[in-house]
């Protein structure tokens, strides 16, 4: 394909070039030609009336009424203007009848001859010009000039003959025939340079195609790690930079996709081993009857993990299908956040964590899935409780702005490294990879959490200094007909809206 595509534009450029070079050379030549004929035609007429002003000159008069040129005097002048301008030049009677004649063309004519009274009729009358053979004259064709030669008798201007020239059209067509020859061979040279030219550049603006193409069938065979050169700055250049970005997505993917199957498999195998384990041991009397109970315990923990592993699946293909659907309500968010706050009771008091920020925490309802907004609460606080060092805090902050409603959770430990910080929200991606403080996570808790605010209309942002402390933000939009509803108690009322009570 791509040497198709290779010789195909190289064999489209090359005949436009061809084309073009074709319908130059014929402009050409047929201005050149034109424009040489017109010259040399000028150059005639000019010669010949030259020869016809010095013949005048030379008249010398026979008899009374009878005048001559004087052939000794011209013949000179003549064969000087034929070789001159490489044309036939000669003198004629009023008759017709050849006085004086030099071939410059390498013509011969036959001096007996005369030239027609009809011609010599348009030459005697102010001038003759004609392409022919001058009605038999001449045995091919010539380009032909005639002017009269007239001399003052008594003040009064009398025609005693004709001077003609001549330039064969056969030797003209052996000069266009010349010009014809050196420009196709300019044309060729011209073109032979053109397609080296042509040829080196449609190869190197299909090479990074090419090089595309090998990138892409190493991709389909799991080598993530190939790049294309980048070579230039315009559009190809751009793409290679795409491709290159695609690519280093697709590495970062298949990386992460490498890790949660990983994952997958140690969170499946973990709990199942326990179960299997303890299972056996009870049926197979190992364990004692008195601690069945206790073992049956820890095997419903790992099964409720399991439990959780599923739900979380389950959420990922809900949102990768596009299944993951609100069911809007307005709630209460202060008692949305109280109650996964309360979830984590246990944990805090073990790590000895002050929770602050909802010490005077009043009612505020908002508009959304009220499921799905203590899932991603109960998200947020149970990652900030895992990561909080021993002793430190936990602050959440709810507040309501003219648009929008906004909650925090920040907490006190390491923190997100600045290079993992952008990074948090994407699927699968664990900043604890040594599983030392998650032990349960898979990397899809913040994945699904942005997913959840997004879909209400808000966002969510993460901040962190490294080695102090890490902030989680998000805000849900307010309903329009509350903001509406506020807005015309102001300026009805000309009072500031009464603010939520506060949640006994």
């Amino acid at each position: 394909m791509q040497k198709t595509l290779f010789k195909k534009y190289l064999r489209i450029t090359s005949l436009v070039i061809i084309v073009s070079f074709f319908l130059l050379s014929f402009v050409m030549l047929i201005a050149i030609s034109g424009y040489w004929q017109s010259e040399k035609q000028d150059l005639l007429r000019k010669n010949a009336q030259s020869v016809a002003r010095i013949a005048a000159d030379s008249v010398i008069t026979v008899n009374r009424n009878e005048y001559q040129v004087d052939g000794m005097r011209m013949q000179t002048f003549i064969l000087a203007f034929a070789d001159n301008i490489d044309s036939d030049i000669f003198v004629t009677k009023q008759n017709g009848q050849i006085l004086l004649a030099a071939y410059g063309s390498g013509g011969n004519v036959d001096s007996t001859r005369k030239v027609s009274a009809a011609i010599m009729q348009k030459a005697l009358n102010g001038g003759y010009t004609a392409q022919g053979t001058m009605d038999g004259f001449y045995d091919q064709r010539y380009y032909i000039v005639g002017e009269p030669i007239a001399v003052a008798v008594n003040g009064t201007p009398v025609q005693i003959g004709a001077v003609f020239a001549a330039y064969s059209v056969k030797t003209f067509n052996a000069f266009r025939l010349d010009i014809m020859k050196m420009i196709i061979l300019a044309a060729l040279a011209a073109f032979a340079v053109s397609f080296c030219v042509i040829w080196l550049f449609s190869f190197r603006l299909v090479q990074p195609l090419r090089n595309m193409a090998a990138a892409a069938r190493c991709f389909g065979e799991g080598n993530f790690s190939v790049r294309v050169p980048v070579t230039s700055q315009d559009e190809i250049g751009q793409l290679s930079v795409a491709f290159n970005n695609m690519a280093d997505s697709l590495a970062s993917v298949e990386h992460v996709r490498r890790d949660f199957i990983a994952n997958v498999s140690h969170e499946l195998k973990t709990p199942m081993t326990t179960i299997a384990g303890f299972i056996d041991g009870i049926l197979d009397g190992t364990i004692p009857a008195e601690k069945e109970g206790q073992y049956l315990g820890i095997v419903s923990q790992e099964v409720k993990r399991l439990s959780r592993l599923v739900r979380t699946m389950l959420d990922l293909s809900r949102i990768d299908s596009g299944e993951l659907k609100l069911r809007p309500a307005r709630f209460d968010l202060t008692g949305t956040v109280l109650s996964a706050l309360l979830s984590f009771e246990k944990a805090i008091e073990d790590k000895k964590i002050e929770v602050r920020g909802l010490e005077n925490a009043e009612s505020l309802f908002v508009d959304g899935d009220p499921d799905m907004i203590h899932q991603v609460v109960y998200n947020l606080i149970d990652n900030a409780v895992k990561f909080t060092n021993e002793g430190g805090y936990l602050e959440i902050g709810i507040r309501e702005e003219p648009d929008r409603t906004t909650v925090s959770v920040e907490n006190s430990g390491d923190g997100i490294s600045p290079d993992e910080l952008p990074m948090v929200f994407e699927r699968f991606y664990k900043t604890d990879k040594s599983r030392s403080q998650d032990k349960n996570g898979m990397g899809l808790g913040l994945y699904i959490v942005k997913t959840i605010i997004r879909l209400h209309g808000g966002e969510i942002t993460a901040r962190s200094v490294w080695h102090k402390n890490c902030r989680f933000e998000f805000w849900l939009p307010r309903h329009k007909e509350k903001i509406r509803e506020e807005r015309r108690l102001v300026e009805t009322r000309g009072e500031e809206p009464k603010a939520n009570p506060k949640k006994k």
